[in-house]
Order: C-alpha cells, then structure tokens, then sequence
C-alpha cells in the first residue's frame, strides 16, 4: 500500500481595520486506513488562544528564545481584549510621573479587602507586584497611553488608558504584538484552529490535540502548554450551573465555549473562582455601547422587575458589578422608567452615570429619540412608550396596580429628596410624572465570565489539593483566584491587565519549563 503525503504550510497576516488577521495551516494529507488527515507537529510551548491573555503568553515566551505555537479557534485574534479600553498597574512610570501613588500593596489590600479574602493571594500579589513592569513592557511593543483614570468616581488611579479610537483602544495592543509577532522566526499561528484535548505524560502535560478548520485533527508535541482560551461565555450550561442564570448577554461570546477549563479539568486540574462574571451589568438586549437610549438605560432613575417591583438601589449602576448581582437575584430581567421631563433633561443635559470612556458623563442624548423607536420597532420589542402608567403596563406585561404603587412610592421619594427603602442619592431621585411614560427593557449583559482553573502564583495549573500539573499553565479569563464572587472596580483595568500579566507570566514560566524538560 502506497502512502501519499503531501506537506502544505501557508502563512498569511493580513492587517484589516487595524486586526491582524493571520491565516495558518500546517496541513499534511495522509491516505492510511482509516482515510484519515492528521497533522503532527513539534513544538516547545503551545498557546491555546489568541486573546489579551494568549497573546501576552505567546510574546513571553517567545521572548526567552523557544517555539511557540499558538491556537485560535476564531477567524480574527484579542477576542474580548480588543474591546478593553485600559489596564491595570501599580506604581507605573506613568503614576509616578503624575504624582499618583497606588502602591502593588495597597491594590493588594484592596483586592483581598474586597473579595472577603476569597480570592486567592498567591495570585494577586504576583499580579499586582508585576503590573507596572508589564505596562513597561507593552509600552516597549509600541503602544501609547492617552490617560489614568479610576474605575468609580473617586476611586483609585489605576486605569492606564490606552491611546486609540474609543471602539478600539485594546486592539491597538493586540495588533501591536502581532505586528511583532511577524517579525519573529519562533512563533507560529494556527487560525480557526481549535485545542481538543490535551496530551498527558505520567501526569504531566506534553501537548495538545486539536482540529483544524477543515475537520483534521492536528496533534502537536510540545513540552509546556498554556490554556487561555477566555472562559465559558458561550456556553449555556455552564452558565446556568456556575452563574445560575443562562439567558444573558455578552460581548463577543463567540467560540467561549468553556473548551479550556474542560480540558484542564480532564487533565485533574482544580476548580477555583467559577460564577464570576466580567462586567455583569443590566443593558438593553441589541443596543450598541452608543446606543443613545441603551445609555438611557442604564441611569440611575427607577428600575424595576419582571413583576413591576423596584428591586435595587439605582445608584449601583455606578459600582455596576452589583447592579448585576441584583439584576440575576431578581430574574435576570428589569425595566427602567422614565417620564418626558427626564427624556428633555436626557436630551439637553445629558447622562449622570457614564458608560466608561465611550459615553462620558453628561453627554447629550441627542439620538434618543431615534435610537429608541428603533428599540421599539424590534420583532420584540425592548422600547416602550404610553401616555398612561396602566397603558406602558400592559406593554411590558406587568400588572397596572403594582407598578402604580411602585411608582407613587418612587414619587413620594422624589419630592421628598429621601429614599427611605433604599437609600439613593437624592440627586438621581427623578419623578415620574409628566406624561409620555417610557421604558427600556433590560437583561443582564457581560464581557465575560471569569475563572474555573486552579492555578498558584506562577500561573502553574494545580490540582484541586494545589499539586502541579507538569507542563500545564492557565491565564487571563480561564484562570480563577483574582476573583471572590464579584468583578472589582475599585482596582480599574484589573480584567485586561491580569489578562496580560497572567499571560506574560505563564508564558516565561512555560518556556523555562521548556528549557528544562529533556
């Protein structure tokens, strides 16, 4: 029987809107008897995906001088990294240029504070001691910085904005490593190439299988492997399991199907940090960051329920990350209210709460109107508008008498400068009186989901009792312990900049591992 091989190796990097798409697929045609295609590769780190985390792992390595090979599932790379407008650092050049002092041990503190000691600490403090060297360090890739900025008014100084258009400021860091990624001989990129299942040795990892786009599987040696492949966003199950709720609504999902932690899982590795979600902040269901009346949404004015009930105080739309917990606590769905007098002050004066650096703080709304008749004119509607209380109740399928009580009660608030439920500022007690009356409809919307992978300071992947894996690392948004129950504001940048931290360490401790396996 003849054996016909047949070697193909094509690489393309294409720059698109400024995305650096790159093409890469090591296909060897073999005819055996179960006419079957598999690649086999040699390498000596393997990265599975091409996001913030992935990508800061790939250049770490590859800077201490091994083969890396990285994997991405998708037809473009940075994943949820190219919708991130800033990270984190402590004790920056460009903090102590600005005379602001967050030292790495009062961002340590805070995040412990924060997560009720849940969190784990060995990761943390290895995150927030390297941060300020990784802002050098991205800096020296050629990316440029416009601001610091804290994450709530207020708040700690620790939000390096990067310079860039405000729909692409972390693209500009992605594509700023793949352009480097180019000029480099030891990297190698495998898109729409998706990780499988890992290959094991006595325990330790020594590869990856995975399938390329055509449906061949692909079998690649190596001696350490990185998994970053950004969580479970798109996969239901797990979301109504970890998260409890299912029906929510991300940014860039696709191809988040939880593959990473599964195969570190399959490998014994432990579970740390599930059921946190990145961002977790209610929003209209199909309206864009801009969207003038997804904007409207999300101020602090009346929400309530499924049932017509407020549930929150309002102002937590500030600290989001709580707005979400009480937004699944109450059903995943919510509705904020609003009268034409408040619609004229949207209008003219603009918004109270900020949606981070895309819709500043008083912003006019000018396109409210229209953005919110197209709302309203969806197959279903999220836009509601009626000249009477028990006519918008019949719109959004609430019962007419409670949400009138709800919002007699909301009123008295409101002339009376004091919310004796809740206790919201003042300032955002609007009433609700002067007709047209208007709702948005809102469910519960994300980045992304954070951990699942129990790792140790060094990004090394650990058993459930904290043995090493050999060969096994984990970073960005698959790796848990940053995290107690809820995402962090008061350290901003904190999601992009552990993904590039815990990358950057994976990577140099993958390729040391490299170095030292025979």
């Amino acid at each position: 029987m003849i054996l016909l091989i047949q070697k193909i190796l094509i690489l393309l990097c294409i720059s698109l809107t400024g995305v650096v798409t790159c093409a890469a697929q090591d296909q060897t045609a073999a005819v055996n008897t179960m006419n079957s295609a598999l690649v086999t590769k040699k390498t000596d780190v393997v990265i599975i995906g091409a996001g913030a985390a992935g990508t800061a792992a790939a250049m770490a390595a590859a800077e201490k001088g091994v083969n890396v090979v990285i994997l991405e599932k998708q037809a473009t790379v940075g994943g949820t990294g190219n919708f991130a407008e800033g990270f984190f650092a402590a004790n920056s050049s460009m903090q102590l240029h600005q005379g602001i002092l967050v030292t790495p041990d009062m961002a340590f503190k805070t995040i412990m504070d924060y997560s009720h000691w849940k969190a784990n600490p060995y990761v943390a403090r290895a995150f927030v001691d390297r941060s300020a060297d990784t802002f050098e360090w991205v800096k020296s890739k050629g990316v440029e910085f416009e601001f610091i900025g804290p994450g709530v008014p207020g708040g700690a100084m620790t939000w390096h904005v990067v310079k860039g258009p405000r729909n692409g400021r972390g693209r500009s860091v992605i594509t700023a490593f793949f352009n480097k990624f180019k000029e480099m001989k030891n990297v190698e990129i495998l898109m729409k190439t998706a990780g499988k299942t890992l290959i094991t040795d006595n325990g330790a990892v020594t590869g990856v299988m995975a399938e390329n786009s055509q449906g061949n599987p692909v079998r690649i040696e190596a001696k350490a492997v990185v998994i970053a492949t950004g969580g479970y966003a798109n996969n239901k199950e797990m979301l109504k399991k970890y998260i409890g709720i299912a029906d929510l609504t991300f940014a860039a999902p696709a191809g988040k199907d939880g593959d990473g932690l599964a195969m570190a899982w399959s490998a014994g590795a432990g579970k740390e940090g599930l059921g946190v979600l990145h961002g977790h902040r209610p929003g209209v269901r199909g309206a864009s960051i801009g969207n003038h009346a997804g904007v409207a949404a999300i101020q602090p004015y009346l929400w309530v329920d499924g049932n017509g009930n407020r549930f929150t105080n309002e102002d937590n739309t500030i600290m989001w990350p709580h707005a979400g917990n009480a937004l699944v606590k109450a059903g995943g769905v919510m509705f904020t209210l609003y009268d034409d007098a408040t619609r004229n002050h949207l209008i003219k004066d603009g918004n109270e709460v900020a949606i981070g650096d895309f819709i500043p703080v008083n912003t006019p709304l000018i396109n409210l109107d229209a953005d919110f008749e197209k709302l309203a004119q969806k197959d279903v509607p999220v836009a509601f508008k009626a000249n009477t209380l028990d006519d918008l109740a019949k719109l959004m399928a609430v019962d007419p008498e409670r949400l009138k009580n709800t919002v007699a009660e909301y009123n008295t608030f409101s002339d009376n400068k004091e919310d004796t439920v809740f206790n919201k500022e003042s300032r955002y007690l609007r009433p609700i009186k002067t007709p047209p009356f208007y709702a948005l409809k809102s469910v519960s919307q994300a980045l992304g989901t954070l951990g699942g992978i129990k790792i140790d300071g060094k990004m090394r992947v650990v058993t459930q009792d904290g043995t090493i894996i050999p060969g096994l690392y984990a970073a960005g948004d698959d790796a848990g312990g940053l995290y107690g129950d809820t995402y962090d504001l008061n350290m901003a940048g904190e999601t992009f900049g552990f993904g590039l931290n815990s990358g950057r360490i994976a990577g140099e401790n993958a390729a040391s591992n490299a170095k030292n396996v025979n």
